[in-house]
């Protein structure tokens, strides 16, 4: 039995969790390829107009994985302890469903319930049984997972912390981990502002319990557990670059809504509102880039100098 996983979503956030547990019973799992243009055509062409692009992309990559494994991995992620999410994560499942009816497609679900005791490892559990596994060597496999999980995000947070010490404007690129990991949506960004010189810091990569605990000093307000950690983020980093990129993608609720509260209340850093299409080009996106350094070499007084 081969197990296709889509490259998108949540993937970037489970990649450790999910790639081990899966090695550790045994089971053959495919990784859909990089997203590309094919991949985000055929996601819009599936997706209503007004779904936002990772939606869009998301729906793309189980497009491609289709006839290609047995059983495809969808999530339905109702929210953490820490805060709701997206309702995108609540329905992808069903979207996913109802779309490829007519293409014979088997989905495998993983169900994550905030409410449920030790959620995450219950969910892991009904995967081991679906594949007929003992529920302790489940449990095994999901805790050799947890820790795979926490060894690759200390890695993360050992190879950020290093990023400080380079030179050039330290930049903090404030946006979900499904867009700015992304080979077309946010990979172009992060290349182009190392090709000029500076060194992007990235939101994402955090400790997540102190940067939930942290959102609190700049809005109380937020229901969202992935925007409290990239609000908590800022808090952490923002004494420690030169500017913020504030980089979301079109047309999504959460973001709008965080993007606009952090431009209102960060009034000692250049800020660089992006939000990203399917259609536009890199060029405009390059220009702005460009000019937002620009501000942050005059704001620093050094206005012909080299980073």
């Amino acid at each position: 039995m081969k197990i296709g996983i889509p490259r998108a979503f949540l993937y970037y956030r489970y990649k450790e969790l999910w790639e081990t547990f899966f090695r550790e019973l045994g089971i053959e799992y495919l990784v859909s390829p990089e997203t590309g243009q094919d991949i985000v055509r055929a996601g819009s062409m599936y997706a209503i107009d007004e779904s936002c692009l990772p939606s869009k992309v998301y729906l793309g990559h189980v497009e491609w994985l289709l006839g290609k494994c047995d059983y495809i991995l969808v999530h339905r992620i109702a929210g953490y302890s820490t805060g709701t999410v997206c309702t995108k994560f609540h329905a992808i499942y069903d979207v996913v469903a109802n779309t490829f009816r007519d293409r014979q497609i088997k989905l495998l679900s993983f169900n994550i319930e905030p409410n449920v005791a030790e959620g995450e490892m219950a969910a892991f559990v009904r995967l081991g049984k679906f594949f007929k596994k003992k529920k302790v060597r489940s449990m095994l496999a999901y805790l050799a997972a947890k820790q795979a999980e926490r060894n690759a995000q200390l890695k993360e947070l050992r190879e950020q912390e290093l990023l400080f010490h380079q030179d050039g404007f330290k930049i903090l690129v404030v946006g979900h981990r499904y867009n700015i990991f992304d080979k077309f949506i946010g990979k172009p960004v992060l290349d182009r502002l190392q090709e000029l010189g500076a060194v992007p810091v990235l939101a994402d990569i955090v400790p997540r319990k102190e940067a939930v605990f942290k959102a609190a000093e700049l809005t109380g307000t937020l229901p969202w557990a992935p925007e409290k950690e990239q609000v908590g983020a800022v808090v952490l980093y923002r004494e420690r670059v030169d500017g913020l990129i504030l980089l979301s993608t079109f047309p999504c609720g959460p973001d709008s809504l965080v993007n606009e509260i952090l431009m209102r209340r960060l009034k000692d850093k250049p800020v660089l509102n992006l939000v990203l299409d399917g259609h536009q080009s890199m060029v405009g996106i390059e220009t702005r880039l460009e000019s937002f350094l620009d501000i942050i070499r005059f704001q620093e007084g050094d206005a012909y100098g080299r980073m």
